[in-house]
């Protein structure tokens, strides 16, 4: 088999594997449609058959089901229960994703070596939440501006300004959550043993 006909059969295969996982959530065309900005007619052809499947769709599909695109294209099951995802660099922070599900709460081991960049508060959507494993972290929020310690942890809903990097010389680690709107964290610590 040549890698064309590889991939028309997964192709192939897509429609009815999408099909049977509304069906298994109970959920219409309408119901999908609803969630995800796709037409009805749309998803129909997707699910007969009658359209080629795209990343343009699929992922919306894959995130209003809750499961990863592997299970909507019928990859192979993964063997190896180790996260194993590329790491990804921007502005001299390197990013180790923690979660392979699209969409819901997301999970990162964040290393930052240095924050050449003078603070630039963004907003968007969601809630996050930091947790430092070593080194210390600047966190600038709102009218805020904090710096955090290893075993410290800040959270957030993120349409408050807000920017968070390095602080002092030396390379900070840290884990950061993030989730729509509404997921909140919540750390548990042992009160202080009176003296």
């Amino acid at each position: 088999m040549t890698e064309d006909e590889r991939i028309d059969a997964v192709l192939n295969d897509v429609g009815p594997r999408l099909r049977r996982i509304r069906r298994e959530r109970g959920a219409t065309l309408g119901d999908l449609s609803a969630s995800t900005g796709i037409s009805v007619s749309t998803l129909s052809r997707l699910e007969s058959g009658q359209r080629k499947p795209s990343l343009e769709l699929l992922l919306p599909i894959a995130r209003a089901h809750q499961v990863p695109l592997d299970e909507l294209v019928g990859a192979p099951p993964v063997g190896d229960p180790r996260v194993r995802a590329k790491p990804i660099v921007r502005h001299g922070r390197t990013m180790y994703p923690l979660t392979r599900q699209p969409g819901g709460l997301q999970a990162y081991k964040v290393v930052q070596e240095k924050s050449a960049e003078a603070p630039d508060p963004r907003v968007h959507e969601g809630y996050e939440w930091l947790y430092v494993l070593s080194g210390k972290l600047r966190l600038v929020l709102g009218e805020h501006d904090v710096v955090l310690a290893a075993g410290e942890a800040a959270e957030f809903d993120t349409r408050v300004p807000h920017w968070f990097g390095q602080a002092g010389d030396g390379p900070v680690e840290f884990l950061s959550l993030f989730g729509p709107q509404g997921e909140r964290m919540h750390v548990r610590a042992r009160p202080k043993k009176k003296s």
